[in-house]
């Protein structure tokens, strides 16, 4: 289907054509449905051709006469177009600027208008700015349409491009408008983090002798009588006189073994109930008076 239309303005005068609306076939070098508008007639320069939803700005003729053409090959079809006519002074043009901002990866763009008036209408038709997401104009990605002289509120690209495209047909004019952009990082996914309390053992560490041993739910409960205490923790310590003394479990076949009658130094856990546990990783070995001095030195060391 081919669809023709001329426009002729007086002498001295130029047609400038403004796209209300284009819905043709998308392609990228438009060759099935599209639009091709020429400088007088057929054989004169074609200013442009246009598919898909893209409105280019107002197109202006170099004389008096301006063509435009549609064809389509009807298999794939839009909506069509909606066009405009005018005549205007040679020295008048139409206006179309598009701004392609990507950012580094990994980081999205912030726009913020500072300053926005533009021909006001209720559906933006004649002037107005528009921002996409990514780097081409296309209506599935569009951030939104604005007009008028209320800034739009600040826009964050959904990736690292955004495009920004301003149209006018010269009809009616107002200030423009100025914007800025930065880029910043994306926000990583929040979750809801659950508060971490880190709980440290009480650590013991004591000279004794093993006075009683007894097996009873498969651990070995034993009683020390203690020779010298280097860091007490949380340890029961029970007294008789100048005797005194501490329980201490072996939890596991795996510990380190305790034999009555024996010195050992021990160092381990307390439990809650204050008595020494004695663990895979606890230390025990066989206690010296000579090593007495070196031990008296934990009293002043965290462990």
């Amino acid at each position: 289907m081919t669809l023709v239309l001329y426009s002729h303005v007086p002498e001295g005068k130029v047609v400038v054509l403004n796209f209300r609306f284009i819905d043709l076939e998308s392609d990228n070098l438009c060759r099935y449905d599209f639009v091709d508008v020429y400088n007088g007639h057929p054989n004169g320069q074609r200013i442009g051709r246009f598919c898909g939803t893209f409105r280019p700005g107002a197109l202006v003729s170099s004389g008096n006469k301006m063509m435009v053409q549609m064809i389509s090959d009807a298999n794939t079809a839009g909506n069509g177009f909606m066009a405009m006519f005018s005549a205007a002074e040679p020295n008048q043009r139409g206006v179309t600027c598009v701004w392609h901002i990507v950012a580094p990866k990994n980081q999205l763009i912030e726009l913020q208008f500072e300053k926005f008036d533009v021909e006001r209408d209720n559906y933006c038709r004649y002037d107005y700015v528009a921002v996409f997401n990514g780097g081409e104009v296309n209506d599935a990605n569009r951030v939104g349409k604005y007009c008028g002289d209320s800034p739009p509120a600040p826009i964050v690209s959904a990736k690292n491009e955004l495009l920004i495209q301003f149209l006018s047909d010269l009809s009616l004019t107002a200030d423009g408008f100025i914007g800025h952009y930065k880029f910043r990082p994306k926000k990583l996914p929040t979750t809801t983090a659950l508060p971490v309390t880190t709980t440290f053992p009480v650590t013991t560490v004591l000279a004794g002798t093993v006075i009683t041993t007894t097996v009873r739910g498969g651990s070995l409960h034993a009683t020390v009588s203690v020779i010298n205490i280097y860091k007490e923790g949380n340890l029961a310590i029970q007294q008789a006189g100048k005797n005194m003394s501490a329980k201490i479990i072996v939890v596991c076949k795996q510990c380190p073994l305790l034999r009555r009658g024996l010195n050992y130094i021990i160092m381990g856990q307390v439990g809650e109930d204050g008595r020494g546990k004695i663990m895979p990783n606890s230390f025990i070995m066989m206690f010296k008076t000579k090593n007495q001095k070196l031990l008296n030195a934990l009293k002043n060391k965290q462990c």
